[in-house]
């Protein structure tokens, strides 16, 4: 792993060596090869890829309602039919639905759907 760090490092201190000045290029030099090491040794954490998940409408034969707010308390805005895939972008607290308090925010402002009628199969992140 180390070496094959290091293999991506040396070709970019290189390119940099190569426009600095010489007096500079033999201080950098001697600081770049002395810890290479240490530039390859932070932790690197994992970028999310995906902003969006998506559900499935896990409703009996009836659309599920999208409102302006996280509970049945706010408007009804919208609606998405039963098996239909919805795209979600994160959970917050509402009012319960069968239990469930957990709402699902759709992308762009479009709303909230219960999360009680919506099986993602993965995590979804708190907004």
């Amino acid at each position: 792993m180390i070496r094959r760090a290091l293999k991506s490092v040396l070709p970019a201190a290189a390119a940099v060596l190569a426009l600095l000045p010489a007096s500079a290029g033999a201080a950098a030099a001697s600081t770049v090869t002395a810890h290479p090491v240490a530039a390859v040794a932070a932790p690197q954490h994992p970028v999310h890829t995906q902003p969006y998940h998506t559900g499935r409408v896990a409703t009996r034969g009836i659309r599920l309602n999208v409102r302006s707010g996280p509970g049945t308390g706010y408007r009804v805005v919208g609606s998405r039919h039963t098996n239909r895939l919805i795209t979600v972008s994160c959970k917050t607290y509402g009012s319960r639905v069968h239990g469930n308090h957990v709402w699902y925010r759709l992308p762009q402002h479009r709303g909230y759907v219960s999360a009680h009628y919506v099986t993602t199969g993965r995590y979804v992140p708190w907004c």
